[in-house]
């Protein structure tokens, strides 16, 4: 495939400019094939017409974002949490999405028992399963930088990411997701990576800035970090990954940009630091 064919777009890159419409709009005009599509703002239209609008455009979508988050100690959240995401699964399923990328959940507000929120999330996973089976959805397990273990994710390594696919033993349907930005810093990294061969569903870049000054919210465009995106995307390649990589920008100055120009830069970029 050509280069912009390999390229996806995740919808937060555009979070704060463009609702669903618009970022179907604003990518496929810009000669980008590919998107990863954001809950809320799927919600926001409704999945009957976002999957209509994403079908007229031509559009693939590369993953549905975000499900997972079952690690809560109190029982009725919990199952709250489970059947949103037997919704997500559902509505991954009707836009066509490749995957369904989840993340493990936090800790609730005085919790401290951290391995009974991993076990909870993995618990959680394993009840999503069957579902996701009868919907052939394929689940994107994906771990998150340590630095936000407490409020978003108490998966937060490859090797974890890895265990939880053994545990689950559910074949083609549950894979993982590799985030650079996530996952830069492990020096396990490249053992990990080839222990998850045939089981990365997505892959995401973005960089990771020297002076990093939000826990969420400020991530380098491609080429403005310290990450060699190159080797990465070498070693995810020879992992076994062939789809699109997926640009997810998390950024407060980038969301301060006009969208066009953010797209733009996304595809210079992706021609030159990737």
């Amino acid at each position: 495939m050509d280069d912009l064919q390999r390229l996806s777009i995740n919808q937060l890159t555009t979070r704060e400019q463009w609702s669903l419409p618009e970022a179907v709009d604003g990518y496929a005009r810009a000669g980008i094939g590919a998107m990863a599509v954001w809950w809320e703002k799927l919600r926001e239209v409704g999945v009957q017409r976002a999957a209509r609008t994403i079908r007229d455009a031509g559009m693939r979508v590369s993953a549905y974002c975000v499900g997972g988050q079952m690690s809560s100690p109190d029982p009725a959240r919990w199952q709250a949490q489970l059947d949103d995401n037997r919704r997500m699964v559902d509505e991954a399923a009707a836009i066509g999405a490749s995957c369904l990328v989840a993340i493990g959940g936090g800790l609730d507000a005085g919790d401290r028992d951290l391995e009974g929120a991993r076990q909870r999330s993995l618990a959680g996973f394993a009840e999503l399963v069957p579902h996701i089976r009868d919907c052939a959805v394929v689940l994107a397990l994906e771990p998150l930088h340590p630095m936000v273990c407490a409020s978003r994710s108490v998966l937060c390594s490859l090797a974890q990411a890895n265990d939880w696919c053994d545990e689950l033993n559910a074949g083609a349907h549950v894979g993982i997701a590799v985030d650079t930005y996530n996952l830069w810093w492990d020096p396990d990294l490249e053992a990990q990576l080839q222990r998850a061969t045939g089981r990365i569903a997505a892959y995401h870049v973005s960089d990771w800035l020297p002076d990093t000054c939000d826990l969420r919210f400020d991530r380098g465009m491609p080429g403005d970090g310290v990450i060699d995106l190159r080797r990465f995307a070498a070693l995810v390649q020879a992992a076994g990954y062939q789809g699109v990589h997926e640009v997810e920008i998390l950024s407060k100055r980038w969301w301060a940009e006009d969208p066009n120009v953010v797209v733009a830069t996304v595809k210079e970029r992706f021609a030159s630091a990737m």
